[in-house]
């Protein structure tokens, strides 16, 4: 396998390095102090043509495949933007792709064009209080009514709702009592917002200020059966095919804010002098470095592999067991990375004027967030190692 970039990736690469730079450490700082919305950095990324990447062409968007959205992931969060593209850019993307994989014609034709310039986002609302990582176990229902479905329910962890126009939701059109399968009669909808059934409220959260997460509250939602995604009963599978996907983007968002965090930590321990001398030449400070620049690059190969089998057409359970495997060694190396960088500037790494010690936050969401690290451990146990089922 050959992971040379081509020219337009090149491209992709530096365009994407320095509009990380135009909305650097400073401009994310002051977003997050005021818990502000980057309103700035997401007009810029759709006047740049980075929505559009991966969508239908005669819907205005850009062939690309999982590739190049993780290099251009990559090097936004390195150029200087650090987690805000991570989680932005990834959420900016999940509800368009499902629209593109499974939209009829008419959803297709309405809302691809406007999500392509990134003039259209769509919210993501799955996780609910009693569920979390176990999606069949949701309660949100949503009861067929002549040409209608009414919707009830709540979600949580909703990011940027307040923000979206529309919302592609995950509801139960089978109680799970009443399923043949656990995994049976769970459908997706989109539905258009402000919508006067939806209310929410924002959670004060560890890091990411800037983007609201939100409880969500579903009260008698009235949509045409026209909003239905695909098949009804069907949702469950076409959730799967976000999986590798999202693991991967997180992935390559994380190498991006360990490499920005690394390169900012040796600049400060080549500049910074104790002693009579550069903290850098101690190796006490060297190595901490060095040892989680090492495991981001080899993570980085890994996030590489999986994009390209992917990419390639590999079977869903062998892109599994690597995006997996490269979303686990990136978020950790990335973690690594960080708090190596927060105590390489000491007393200043708890400083927020140095910028370190957000993206250590912002970091460790991705331990979280969109998977947990156990659940890819169990997904490598069990289809990669041959082990039970053990969840």
């Amino acid at each position: 396998m050959d992971y040379a970039l081509n020219d337009e990736q090149n491209m992709l690469v530096e365009t994407s390095l320095a509009l990380g730079g135009e909305f650097g450490p400073d401009y994310w700082r002051e977003k997050d102090d005021g818990g502000e919305y980057p309103t700035e950095f997401f007009k810029a990324m759709g006047k740049h043509g980075f929505y559009s990447l991966g969508l239908p062409e005669e819907h205005g968007g850009t062939p690309a495949g999982i590739t190049e959205i993780a290099l251009a992931m990559e090097a936004l969060c390195r150029g200087g933007a650090g987690g805000g593209p991570a989680l932005g850019y990834l959420f900016g993307t999940l509800g368009a792709n499902i629209i593109k994989s499974h939209g009829n014609a008419a959803q297709l034709a309405e809302y691809m064009p406007e999500m392509a310039k990134g003039k259209k986002m769509c919210a993501f609302g799955l996780s609910e209080p009693d569920a979390g990582t176990n999606t069949l176990n949701i309660k949100t229902y949503a009861r067929r009514d002549g040409g209608d479905y009414v919707i009830n329910g709540a979600k949580w962890y909703s990011t940027n709702i307040e923000r979206s126009d529309a919302i592609v939701l995950v509801a139960r059109t089978t109680k799970l009592e009443n399923a043949e399968r656990r995994s049976d009669g769970i459908s997706l909808f989109l539905i258009d917002l402000p919508n006067p059934g939806i209310t929410y409220t924002p959670i004060e959260k560890h890091g990411f200020r800037y983007y609201k997460s939100n409880s969500v509250f579903l009260d008698n939602v009235r949509i045409p059966a026209s909003n239905l995604i695909g098949k009804e009963g069907a949702g469950f599978g076409q959730l799967l095919g976000t999986l590798n996907p999202e693991r991967i983007l997180v992935a390559a968002g994380a190498i991006g804010v360990g490499r920005l965090a690394i390169k900012t930590a040796v600049d400060y321990a080549n500049d910074r002098s104790v002693f009579g001398q550069p903290i850098g030449g101690h190796q006490a400070v060297q190595h901490p470095l060095a040892a989680a620049y090492a495991k981001l690059e080899s993570a980085w190969d890994t996030v590489k592999r999986a994009a390209w089998m992917l990419d390639g057409g590999a079977p869903s359970v062998a892109v599994g067991s690597v995006s997996n495997m490269a979303k686990y060694l990136a978020v950790e190396a990335a973690i690594e990375a960080c708090s190596a960088a927060v105590q390489t500037h000491g007393g200043n790494g708890y400083a927020r004027e140095y910028h370190v010690e957000r993206w250590l936050r912002e970091t460790q969401l991705f331990r979280l967030a969109p998977v947990t690290q156990q659940m890819t451990l169990n997904f490598i146990g069990e289809h990669v190692l041959g082990m039970p089922r053990s969840y």
